[in-house]
């Protein structure tokens, strides 16, 4: 890791400030000032100093977070529109989204400093459910849901089709349908009911791999619980363990 990303990944400060840092001959390593940009830490072995003060990795956290509409998955916008920073800003140690939801779709989102756990869970070819609500109107035709299922359409070149795409229930004038996906490709669920002549009127993830939403509230962050964090760890290694089996099994028959 790059010495600048390392203090700003401690929370010492942004990674052009973490430059002017380490150009002052603030920023010493194994009792050595270093003023080198390049300067890659080695987690294991090299002690970090800023003026003095020892540097340490902060704990790998893991939050949920309920994205409220018509706001931005991100934590900057070049057009000065409403993100999410401020709501993560509150939280004791820096995190970024693992994966992102359209600013007018709302929901479950977790929040982590865990890079790896965050890349595996988002690699297509580990294809983790995402659970949706959505509330369209007219009520789409039974037909329509039945070939989607069977034959799937086309999005972004690739052909997807949901994992399943039930009715749950009328709301006065809008049909709520529960729709789960595998892809994680942008604005999927919307296209999909697109496709199936509907209009979205609001689309909630209430479901991420093993992670539910359950009763948070739009804007409201909390740790999760030791039992969610065992649950979310025995889910990847199950992922990587049958990406494996299935890898083997292919090269048995080749």
């Amino acid at each position: 890791m790059r010495l600048n990303k390392f203090l700003s990944f401690c929370g010492i400060a942004s990674r052009r400030k973490a430059d002017n840092l380490i150009l002052s001959g603030k920023v010493s390593i194994n009792g050595k000032i270093v003023k080198d940009l390049n300067y890659r830490v080695n987690l294991e072995k090299d002690k970090v100093y800023v003026e003095g003060k020892l540097i340490k990795l902060p704990p790998k956290v893991y939050y949920l977070f309920y994205k409220p509409k018509g706001v931005l998955t991100s934590l900057y916008d070049p057009h000065h529109r409403e993100t999410i920073k401020p709501f993560l800003e509150k939280l004791p140690y820096k995190v970024f989204p693992v994966g992102r939801l359209d600013k007018h779709s709302e929901g479950l989102i977790l929040l982590t400093n865990d890079g790896d756990l965050a890349n595996l869970l988002l690699h297509p070819r580990y294809e983790v459910k995402r659970v949706y609500r959505v509330w369209v109107t007219p009520k789409i035709e039974n037909k329509k849901i039945e070939k989607l299922l069977k034959s799937g359409i086309k999005i972004e070149n690739k052909l997807v089709k949901p994992l399943s795409f039930k009715l749950l229930r009328k709301d006065k004038t809008k049909w709520i349908y529960e729709v789960a996906v595998k892809e994680g490709i942008k604005r999927e669920v919307r296209k999909m009911i697109a496709y199936l002549g509907g209009k979205v009127y609001r689309l909630v993830r209430i479901k991420f791999g093993p992670l539910s939403l359950k009763n948070l509230k739009p804007g409201e962050i909390r740790p999760l619980s030791e039992k969610e964090v065992k649950d979310l760890f025995s889910f990847v290694s199950q992922l990587k363990n049958s990406k494996i089996l299935d890898k083997t099994s292919s090269a048995e028959f080749t």
